[in-house]
């Protein structure tokens, strides 16, 4: 049946900067159709409130603190997983930042590195470490959430524009490679979601009003219209389906993106 395709009982899934927004809707996307949801971010606290939140209707999920930036506690992710479930089926990497809004001649070269380390380095290495996992079970599906903003300039976000054209090529490029180990790699371009991290942009008045005027849909989406995709992208739902980049953005790159700051 193809409804059981969608099936994720049994499977484990890390989900990073899960403790709001898109995180925690696609995670709670997963734990729904019966997957066993690791909630991580930089707070443990932050992560025991969405797990205990999802406990509590249900669901199966456990909150384990990790600042994506640092290596250390990269790898002391991937080991407390193994040792609570022993396998790793699904790794989303969500977690990103966009410190700063402003020219290119202006930016600092520690917030442009800051802004990769967070959006990109750490989707490589978080990769590389579940990848022999993923590997020994003969199987898994990584989701890189990278966003509209990789497909096409906007003004004022350089460094944020760069990371996610990158998570986009590094997607890819772990499609071909590990295709062989049946490792499916797939990319996420969200448009505007109303969530912390695009506050600032929403709320400048000119910016918000050219992008209702240019996005088909005319609004900005919840992070909740982003859930089924990493639904499906975990799923053998999307079994035939590796390197592929889905744009879930109301219409908005039918149009201009916003220009008119």
């Amino acid at each position: 049946m193809i409804k059981e395709k969608f099936n994720l009982a049994n499977k484990v899934a890390i989900v990073t900067g899960a403790s709001k927004g898109i995180g925690e809707a696609m995670a709670r996307g997963l734990a729904e159709f019966g997957a066993k949801v690791v909630i991580s971010s930089r707070k443990q606290e932050a992560v025991d409130r969405v797990a205990s939140d999802f406990n509590s209707l249900g669901l199966t999920a456990i909150g384990i603190e990790c600042h994506v930036a640092k290596k250390e506690q990269q790898e002391e992710l991937v080991e407390k997983v193994m040792k609570k479930y022993g396998r790793i089926d699904i790794l989303i990497n969500n977690a990103g930042t966009n410190p700063y809004f402003g020219p290119i001649e202006k930016m600092p070269l520690d917030i442009y590195q800051k802004t990769m380390d967070i959006n990109i380095n750490s989707a490589i290495s978080l990769s590389n470490l579940v990848y022999p996992v993923m590997k020994n079970q003969k199987g898994g599906s990584i989701i890189h959430v990278s966003s509209v903003e990789g497909l096409h300039p906007s003004k004022m976000m350089a460094a944020y524009n760069i990371s996610k054209t990158a998570l986009i090529m590094l997607g890819k490029n772990q499609a071909i490679e590990w295709g062989k180990d049946n490792i499916r790699v797939n990319m996420i371009c969200p448009g505007y979601v109303k969530t912390k991290l695009s506050a600032a942009l929403l709320e400048h008045e000119a910016a918000y009003k050219s992008f209702l005027k240019n996005a088909a849909l005319g609004r900005v989406s919840t992070p909740d219209e982003m859930a089924g995709l990493a639904v499906f992208l975990a799923s053998d739902a999307s079994s035939y389906m590796t390197g592929s980049t889905i744009v879930n953005d109301g219409g908005l790159l039918h149009s201009p993106l916003i220009d008119n700051f």
